[in-house]
């Protein structure tokens, strides 16, 4: 059935993942029905012939695959880490899997770089937490998804609760300057370069407080710019253009 198989190739464009057409997004939320689960929610985007996936159907595998990728790369550069899980064909251009992605991706490489927690438990933490954050949170909420998961990220490395003190403070001060670096860059939304800028705040912030260095390649190029059909183009710092021009 064709609602069935739906989903196991790369949604052009960041597009519906049953049809393939744009999504259009409404300012009220409204019922809809998810089209893989058949459950109700209230929602605000659905494709230009009503299709509606809800978040725990879209990042489902996507999500399964990140925790897998994680438990057993070698690799010590975030940057790298999601540039290989976003070649998953569950990880679509735009989705509620970026939540996660990011922050699994910066607990493997502060573990791996000297950082202390114990990765399995610290990656099935970051899976509940980043779980819970909705699609399209970045322009309903005013808060990038990205820049929460890298706030997540702190707070879990930190064991952070809130009732912590400096731990508490941390995680705060992470999510805020991860969004405000993707807030400086404008709209619309892209998770590819929301979740390159949210990584490399996080990057900096945890050598500066921490003294833990974590490695970043020197040039991020978008690969995935042919699949978002409102991709900035030359003003966003990955553009493979943007990159050959240098980015003076």
């Amino acid at each position: 059935m064709e609602e069935k198989n739906a989903g196991t190739k790369k949604s052009k464009k960041g597009a519906c993942l049953l049809c393939g057409k744009p999504l259009r997004y409404t300012e009220k939320a409204q019922e809809l029905t998810c089209v893989f689960c058949g459950k109700k929610f209230l929602a605000h985007a659905s494709c230009q012939d009503g299709h509606y996936v809800c978040d725990q159907c879209h990042a489902n595998k996507g999500i399964e695959h990140i925790i897998s990728y994680c438990m057993n790369t070698t690799l010590n550069d975030p940057i790298e880490m999601v540039r290989e899980m976003m070649e998953d064909p569950f990880i679509y251009m735009h989705g509620p899997e970026h939540h996660v992605m990011v922050g699994a991706a910066l607990l493997t490489a502060y573990y791996h770089n000297g950082g202390e927690l114990v990765l399995e438990e610290a990656l099935q933490e970051m899976r509940a937490r980043g779980s819970e954050y909705p699609g399209g949170a970045c322009g309903f909420w005013g808060c990038c998804g990205a820049a929460v998961s890298a706030g997540m990220f702190m707070s879990i490395a930190l064991k952070a609760t809130p009732l912590t003190e400096k731990s508490w403070a941390m995680a705060n001060e992470m999510t805020s300057r991860a969004l405000l670096e993707i807030s400086k860059l404008g709209g619309p939304r892209c998770c590819k370069r929301n979740s390159y800028t949210a990584i490399c705040s996080a990057v900096q912030y945890v050598e500066e407080k921490t003294g833990i260095h974590i490695p970043l390649p020197q040039d991020i190029v978008c690969t995935h710019s042919g699949q978002n059909a409102q991709c900035l183009k030359q003003k966003c710092p990955y553009h493979p253009i943007r990159q050959k021009k240098g980015k003076g």
